[in-house]
């Protein structure tokens, strides 16, 4: 499929289960999500491992019909699934939690406070914002569910990456949405974090907005 030149608008849906055809759809487009399924964060790494491709998938999807809340957000452009963004509780990211990078995390928040923990954009639909535009509504929809603020684990500053490590998101992409730094684990990665106590938390649909050729981080 050719590289589209400029999309007129994206739109952001939740996960639900009638999405998952979708969801299929843009993970089929690379070897590395086709395998991993959104698991890393999710399960020990010798189970995803195991697991990797239909089992993934099936669990994946078994999650996805059972959580109260959305396993994430599909962006769409012309009703074509492009872009994929993990959130939730932070409880939900088990792996994560063990990980070093949150050592300084208040475990007794892990219930309400929401992760973000990875994206992907199909590789045509790159550097248009749509990243950017995901994490936005990542955000409206933790504040919508009551979570109490949202946080990711980016890689530092905004030097150039290549796409085996982009889907973390960037330092820029998180502080435009408002994120601020909480914590720097290591050299390479950051805690940022949104506090969402005083945020209109009314549940909206989803919606359009332009794309726009430049964002402030770098689309996976």
């Amino acid at each position: 499929m050719a590289k589209p030149t400029a999309p007129a608008a994206v739109t952001i849906a939740p996960l639900t289960a009638d999405r998952l055809p979708d969801l299929a759809a843009l993970f089929g487009t690379s070897s590395t999500t086709r395998g991993c399924y959104c698991m890393w964060f999710l399960r020990p790494g010798k189970e995803v491992e195991a697991g990797w491709g239909g089992a993934n998938q099936q669990a994946f999807e078994a999650c996805a019909r059972t959580e109260a809340q959305p396993m994430g957000l599909i962006a769409y452009v012309d009703g074509e699934p492009v872009g994929w963004c993990a959130t939730g509780p932070r409880a939900r990211y088990t792996r994560a939690q063990r990980s070093p990078v949150l050592r300084q995390r208040d475990p007794a928040e892990d219930d309400s406070v929401w992760l973000v923990p990875c994206f992907f954009v199909r590789r045509d639909f790159r550097r248009q914002g749509i990243m950017r535009e995901l994490l936005r509504q990542a955000v409206d929809l933790a504040a919508a569910h009551g979570a109490s603020a949202i946080e990711g684990f980016p890689l530092a500053g905004d030097a150039r990456r290549g796409s085996g490590e982009a889907y973390l998101g960037v330092e820029p992409l998180f502080a435009a949405s408002g994120f601020t730094v909480v914590d720097r684990p290591t050299p390479h990665r950051v805690v940022m974090r949104l506090d969402l106590s005083s945020r209109d938390r009314t549940v909206g649909g989803s919606r359009s907005r332009p794309t726009r050729r430049k964002s402030a981080g770098r689309d996976r």
